[in-house]
């Protein structure tokens, strides 16, 4: 008597919701990934390949950058690059032009940091090197006057008639101090500083001069480093050890004034040293290890014209030391740390990396770690930039996160460091490797190799072995032609490559291409079942392979293009 005829059985993946490496991919969600490199899940039946980069400028940077930073300067967009021989140079992003900002030397090697003020200036600090400010034009050391000492009041002075002049800066083009007297019984009792100035390296000279005589005065200048710089409620905070400066009321250079002081954290929450303050959502957070405190409320005291401003603990066990993987996503700051991605949302924190548990154990924490906010794909993602050990070897690759999804991304070998600017209205991202500046998922037609594997499927009865018949995938093209490799994958095998192919190749018969040209000599594609804009093409091959769970691995060295669909046609086959 002939077999029955077993019935053929089909599956259709089109729900896709982003990576999963915590979790087995037998066990993943049908619309998860066990692995997505270079293919962002945009929606249900949009799996979208992404960009490649794009050189910004070649050898913008003298040496290897260790740390970029952007900055808008007279609406001016700038990356700014901080090497390790102590140089910096700008590109500015709105002409596309590249200087010099500093000469090998000038800063430390590694922890320089920035912010800025207004749209004026970029303010520097340097943890050996001091406070700077650079303009677009002139790099100043702050070096403003800190202390204004009357060392004689004279005699004979009346306040109507009685001035003070401080001496030159040192730099040229730096900002001249100055001050006014108060007068006490016809003698000098004090000198306000009303503009602290820049770019003095040694104390200026203090004049005095009036209807007295014999006053005297001497001053001090800043001497302030730190570890990060933020600009919050009208002040330049920073942070050096357990402490964080801040200067008077709208100014980023006045430490000596009432309304400028200083708070040193002593509570044990902060169990180390202060690792980042970032201003963003009406908080100036202050990063620990494993700590996260808020200042807000500032305001000045109407009275003695101190500044005042509320301190509170939100998180006293989870922090980062990881200073570039901390920035502000819609109204969450997220961070990362040697064990996860967070979010903070008010005083909250929630883990939201639990995907990528399976990834971490294999991050580099030695290494850089950075990140920052950018579109792709007209989407606003959360990127994060680290190095990878992939089954022994090391590279560079992002980590993309939107709507509660994650996707990886390799857009460089050696992505050692990323920084959010703003280009022509668009947040990008922008990245280095070297002495060269990229733009990220910025060209069409620079390939990126994608890395596709499907969640392993139980075809709704996980007992029973199944036989995989054929595969498909439906995919959006424009005219380029699409080539990519498949695999059928089980949970324990993975079958012989597949090469889909939506072009035609001529060969000869030693199995040679032979290339097509027009009158232009460029090289002609011949499309099978699509037209140029048509769209729509399924890619299908019969399959061999058995397993209890069957998947989709793909890779590809392509432009963009969109996959909408995986499809499975299957015989269920022996239980156990």
């Amino acid at each position: 008597m002939a077999a029955v005829e077993q019935k053929k059985q089909y599956a259709v993946v089109k729900d896709f919701k982003g990576v999963n490496t915590k979790n087995n991919r037998t066990v993943i969600e049908n619309g998860e990934f066990g692995w997505l490199e270079n293919a962002m899940p945009v929606g249900f039946g949009n799996l979208r390949i992404i960009e490649g980069n794009q050189v910004v400028n070649a050898s913008a940077w003298a040496a290897n950058v260790t740390y970029m930073g952007s900055v808008n300067i007279s609406n001016n967009e700038y990356v700014l690059g901080f090497q390790d021989d102590g140089s910096a140079q700008y590109v500015n992003l709105t002409s596309g032009t590249k200087g010099n900002i500093a000469a090998a030397g000038t800063f430390s090697n590694s922890d320089v940091m920035i912010t800025q003020w207004k749209n004026e200036r970029a303010l520097i600090i340097d943890p050996n090197n001091g406070y700077k400010t650079w303009d677009g034009t002139d790099l100043h050391d702050i070096g403003a006057v800190n202390l204004v000492t009357v060392t004689a009041g004279g005699s004979g002075y009346t306040a109507a008639n009685t001035s003070v002049s401080f001496g030159t800066p040192n730099q040229a083009n730096g900002v001249q101090a100055t001050g006014e007297v108060v007068i006490v019984g016809n003698a000098v009792s004090e000198i306000i500083v009303t503009e602290a100035g820049t770019g003095y390296t040694s104390a200026p000279t203090v004049t005095i001069t009036g209807d007295g005589s014999n006053a005297t005065a001497n001053c001090t200048i800043l001497d302030q480093s730190g570890t990060d710089i933020a600009t919050f409620s009208g002040r330049t905070w920073i942070a050096s050890d357990r402490t964080v400066f801040y200067t008077a009321a709208d100014t980023y250079n006045d430490f000596v004034n009432a309304s400028a002081g200083f708070l040193t954290i002593t509570d044990s929450t902060l169990r180390t040293n202060i690792t980042r303050i970032l201003s963003a959502n009406n908080f100036l957070y202050v990063f620990g290890e494993d700590s996260i405190n808020v200042f807000s409320d500032v305001r000045i005291d109407s009275v003695v014209g101190v500044t005042l401003f509320t301190n509170t603990n939100v998180s006293a066990s989870v922090g980062s030391s990881l200073k570039h993987a901390i920035f502000p996503y819609f109204r969450s700051i997220l961070f990362m740390n040697e064990y996860g991605v967070y979010a903070l949302v008010g005083a909250t924190t929630t883990k939201i990396s639990d995907p990528l548990d399976g990834v971490f154990t294999s991050i580099d924490f030695t290494d850089f770690v950075s990140g920052g906010q950018c579109l792709i794909n007209n989407i606003l993602c959360a990127v994060y930039n680290f190095k990878y050990n992939d089954n022994g070897t090391d590279r560079w690759i992002q980590a993309a996160f939107f709507e509660r999804k994650w996707f990886f991304t390799n857009q460089l070998t050696n992505s050692y460091f990323v920084v959010p600017g703003v280009k022509d209205g668009i947040l990008n991202l922008y990245g280095s490797t070297g002495t060269n500046l990229y733009q990220f998922y910025e060209d069409a037609t620079n390939p990126v190799e994608v890395d596709i594997k499907t969640a392993l499927l139980p075809m709704g009865d996980p007992i029973r072995d199944k036989q995989a018949l054929k595969i498909g995938i439906e995919a959006t093209l424009g005219t380029v032609p699409i080539l990519l490799t498949a695999y059928v994958d089980s949970e324990s095998a993975q079958s012989p490559a597949i090469e889909f192919a939506n072009s035609i190749f001529w060969t000869n018969n030693a199995s040679q291409t032979i290339d097509w040209t027009n009158s232009s000599s460029d090289i002609i594609g011949w499309l099978a079942g699509i037209s140029p804009g048509a769209g729509y093409y399924l890619y299908r091959s019969d399959a061999k392979m058995y397993g209890k769970y069957l998947g989709i691995s793909i890779t590809s060295d392509a432009t963009p293009f969109t996959i909408n669909g995986f499809q499975f046609e299957h015989e269920l086959r022996a239980r156990f």
